[in-house]
């Protein structure tokens, strides 16, 4: 008889610890749920803030594009000045929205970022001394950033250094690269509208 309780009681010390085991998973599975979702939430944060800031500087490329296009230089005097205050006091409005996204890099990275970056730095003293020059450097370097390069010599030195880079890093010097050309190509469109006006206008040429 005292055998037979002795058995029950053991059994029932089993079951309880059978029973708190699972427990134990129950709870560490729901936990595991959660931060599944949470990181699913984090990434749309992430993606969502990206968006944001790509918003932001694309926002600043148009402004600076308006001040500095030919139609800003084709009105009068009166209403460029209302118009150069208009896109100066957006600018200031733009500027003050701050984002920023975070890269978790390892020291390879940080690295290479820093050495893609220096480059591009240099480039871009390139451009304002020589811009025909720089922009074949330009287009280099964007060249060595695309799946499909178009028909240039490509820096494979940069372009190691870019894929050496964090992901996100990546997408941002591609980012960079592509506005550099966009500025470069809306100089020179406004270099040669007003080299034509240049030739155009009688006086330039000596004319009465």
């Amino acid at each position: 008889m005292a055998q037979a309780k002795i058995q029950a009681k053991m059994s029932e010390g089993a079951c309880a610890k059978f029973s708190r085991t699972l427990s134990m998973a129950d709870r560490s599975g729901r936990l595991l749920e959660s931060l599944d979702q949470l990181e699913m939430r984090v990434e749309a944060l992430r993606e969502a803030a990206s968006a944001m800031e790509q918003e932001r500087e694309c926002i600043l490329e148009m402004i600076q594009s308006i001040q500095n296009g030919q139609e800003m230089r084709n009105i009068c005097a009166g209403e460029r000045e209302e118009l150069e205050l208009t896109a100066n006091r957006l600018m200031g409005r733009t500027l003050c929205v701050e984002v920023s996204v975070g890269t978790i890099r390892n020291p390879q990275q940080e690295d290479a970022l820093r050495k893609a970056t220096s480059i591009i730095d240099e480039m871009v003293k390139k451009l304002l001394d020589d811009m025909n020059s720089g922009r074949e450097r330009l287009l280099a370097l964007h060249a060595a950033c695309v799946t499909e390069a178009p028909p240039v010599p490509i820096d494979h030195k940069f372009q190691a250094l870019v894929i050496s880079c964090a992901l996100e890093d990546q997408k941002k010097i591609k980012r960079r690269l592509e506005m550099l050309l966009r500025n470069v190509e809306n100089a020179e469109k406004n270099i040669k509208i007003m080299d034509h006006q240049k030739l155009d206008d009688p006086k330039a040429n000596g004319c009465q």
